[in-house]
């Protein structure tokens, strides 16, 4: 049984005082979530929050531990992208829910980012649509950027050194130049 109902994570992190960093560098802000909702996290690593399932809002908050919550708590390191599998496989159960529609547009992004997490560009090109029925310029324009750098190096640099990968050259000259930090 999940020690925190689905609607806490929600509460949270839809929390007007939150949504400014979503994606921020905070460590104030990470460190509220490892306090808050790290047990929580675990039990969603273990398949735990399986009762979540049965709504689209329970999916969601599942999708956001998973996905924005392993990014928060273990930035720099392979557990942010560890859980990166289960949640991908979530979010296409989500999209697919007949609720999915009901959901607000800061609701189907949350949803939709595993698939820009994803270093899949068949991934990238199966969302397309989902992410042009967002309606959100901004949102469109980072999956855009995503799958520019997918294209051009076939996966994140940003993450080579947390995953243990060797970056290349062109990898190491284009994460120098970044200073957005966009290549993750």
């Amino acid at each position: 049984m999940p020690t925190k109902k689905y609607e806490e994570v929600l509460n949270f992190w839809f929390d007007p005082d939150v949504i400014p960093l979503h994606f921020a560098d905070d460590h104030d802000f990470d460190e509220s979530i490892r306090e808050r909702f790290l047990e929580t996290w675990e039990e969603a690593c273990e398949g735990l929050l399986v009762e979540w399932r049965k709504t689209i809002r329970g999916r969601l908050a599942e999708i956001i531990v998973l996905d924005q919550f392993s990014r928060n708590l273990w930035l720099d390191s392979n557990k942010a992208y560890a859980q990166d599998k289960m949640v991908l496989i979530l979010a296409q159960e989500a999209v697919n829910h007949p609720e999915y529609k009901s959901l607000s547009q800061k609701e189907k992004q949350f949803i939709l980012l595993p698939f820009m997490h994803s270093e899949s560009l068949a991934l990238h090109d199966w969302t397309k649509h989902y992410f042009l029925d967002l309606g959100n310029e901004e949102v469109l324009r980072f999956e855009k950027l995503h799958q520019e750098v997918l294209e051009k190096f076939g996966r994140y640099p940003n993450r080579n050194s947390a995953l243990g990968r060797e970056s290349t050259s062109e990898e190491l000259r284009a994460l120098e130049i970044s200073k957005n930090g966009f290549y993750s």
